[in-house]
């Protein structure tokens, strides 16, 4: 069942971007990265505080 949302939800993402022009997927796809990439430091800090 979580692949077929996986799946899913994949399939309406790749929908979404082959619509828009390419400047705007680049600005979702910076905006994005950099969400993950403070989400992964401060997950990281996060860590290290814990042991």
């Amino acid at each position: 069942m979580t692949l077929l949302v996986v799946l899913v939800a994949f399939g309406v993402l790749l929908g979404a971007a082959s619509y828009t022009s390419l400047p705007v997927l680049m600005v979702g796809v910076g905006v994005v990265g950099a969400w993950l990439l403070a989400f992964a430091i401060r997950e990281g800090i996060s860590h290290t505080r814990n042991r």
